[in-house]
């Protein structure tokens, strides 16, 4: 690759932190549950088994760490580079030529119900629906307004 391709390349990996602090939180609970509700007889600590709420924090626990991995396994990403954007995963991946954009609408401010949601609506000129995009859900979300807007730009000037 040449340098200039190398500067207009960009990848912005999907952001699993939400599920890592989901997951370590509800196992601290669960652990916590563990201990207030288990007794201390005789020098031993026993654990009560039989008491729905372990099973129902159990499973909490359970679904956070597979969706954890699931998450982590599927490694989503957004790619700027010179013919457009590539939404892609582990497995498969879709190229959005700039050709194929009709238009791109970055929303200013941030809604008053949910501070901090940015969102970005991809309107392509074979598709009915935009395509949206949260900007919180993927890694350095500034960087990330930066190269829609400059896309935007590049896509207004053409």
């Amino acid at each position: 690759m040449t340098e200039e391709q190398l500067k207009n390349k960009s990848v912005f990996r999907y952001n699993v932190a939400f599920y890592y602090q989901s997951t370590i939180i509800y196992f601290v609970a669960f652990a916590l549950y563990l201990v207030i509700r288990g007794q201390f007889v005789e020098g031993y600590y026993t654990v009560i088994t039989k008491d729905p709420i372990i099973y129902f924090f159990g499973i909490i626990v359970i679904i956070s760490v597979v969706a954890l991995l699931y998450n982590i396994y599927r490694n989503r990403y957004i790619e700027f580079n010179n013919e457009g954007i590539a939404f892609g995963d582990r497995f498969k991946s879709k190229v959005i030529r700039r050709d194929q954009i009709a238009e791109i609408k970055i929303s200013k401010k941030s809604n008053a119900r949910f501070p901090g949601l940015k969102l970005v609506r991809l309107k392509l000129k074979n598709r009915i629906r935009p395509i949206i995009i949260r900007l919180s859900d993927y890694e350095n979300d500034d960087e990330l307004i930066k190269r829609f807007s400059q896309l935007k730009d590049s896509i207004i000037k053409n």
